[in-house]
């Protein structure tokens, strides 16, 4: 085979207000590398995506992103500690334990987005 090496996916996240939604992405910790003709890319360690000044209600509100990290209930604390919950009118859940083995939790970005936010353990129910 030829040298199918992939570097990186990312996905592209619809904004209902892309000023709103670039701050909610900054206070929430990601670092914005560029920003123009409508796209931010957005990026946090090795984690990365690109927001785009584009919306559609159906779309955004059944997109999910599911960001793997070392430690959910530090990533908790922190968000919570942002004040983004307040500040943006969204929805936070508790960190819970999943029966497949990843303690997570979600969180909605001002355009409805959903991001599940965990990190792998040991299942305790198997």
């Amino acid at each position: 085979m030829n040298n199918l090496t992939t570097k990186e996916i990312k996905t592209f996240i619809p904004a209902k207000n892309f000023t709103e939604s670039k701050q909610f992405y900054l206070n929430m910790g990601f670092v914005m590398a560029s920003d123009s003709d409508g796209i931010a890319y957005f990026h946090h360690d090795n984690s990365s995506f690109l927001l785009q000044d584009f919306y559609d209600k159906a779309h955004a509100e059944n997109m999910m992103m599911h960001l793997l990290v070392e430690d959910a209930h530090a990533w908790h604390r922190h968000i919570r500690q942002t004040g983004i919950v307040e500040t943006f009118k969204v929805k936070i859940s508790d960190v819970i334990e999943q029966p497949w083995g990843m303690l997570d939790f979600v969180i909605s970005d001002p355009s409805g987005v959903l991001w599940r936010i965990g990190q792998n353990i040991e299942p305790s129910s198997l």
